[in-house]
């Protein structure tokens, strides 16, 4: 069954906010991989010109994902979540996400169309700093199998 149209535009509640912590960065850092010394030694982060360290550029996908369950799991708009397969995955970044910062996400349904029997949802997730500011914008693409689709 096609999802609702009508969900186009609907935003969720912001998140309640998650503070981000030297140790999250760290410990997300070594698990992709990526030695940059500005995720790890705020030494070396400030003379990079940032206050503390900073994350990797996709670290923000588990608040983001996180946030996107409200849309996921609104029973209105009707997602099968069981046959749904993560398509895209894109980061607009203001600034990068520091140690100490606070943030909350806003999720908004960016886009419903449904193609060759299957759904194809765009989460946008608006991720805010505790004074308001913009910090980076994700955009989630989520597709749902069509019902005769093994």
């Amino acid at each position: 069954m096609a999802l609702d149209q009508s969900f186009v535009g609907r935003s969720y509640p912001p998140t309640r906010p998650y503070e981000v912590g030297r140790e999250k960065i760290r410990e997300f850092a070594e698990a992709i991989g990526d030695p940059n010394l500005a995720y790890t030694d705020p030494d070396a982060a400030n003379e990079f010109g940032y206050p503390d360290v900073i994350a990797p550029p996709t670290f923000v996908f588990s608040i983001t994902y996180a946030a996107a369950g409200a849309v996921i799991q609104d029973p209105q708009l009707g997602l099968d979540f069981s046959r749904v397969v993560h398509g895209d995955q894109r980061f607009a970044y203001v600034r990068p996400v520091r140690a100490g910062d606070r943030l909350s996400v806003t999720s908004t349904i960016e886009s419903v169309k449904s193609m060759g029997g299957h759904d194809v949802v765009e989460i946008r997730g608006d991720v805010h700093d505790e004074t308001g500011e913009l910090v980076v914008t994700a955009r989630s693409k989520l597709v749902a199998r069509g019902a005769d689709e093994g």
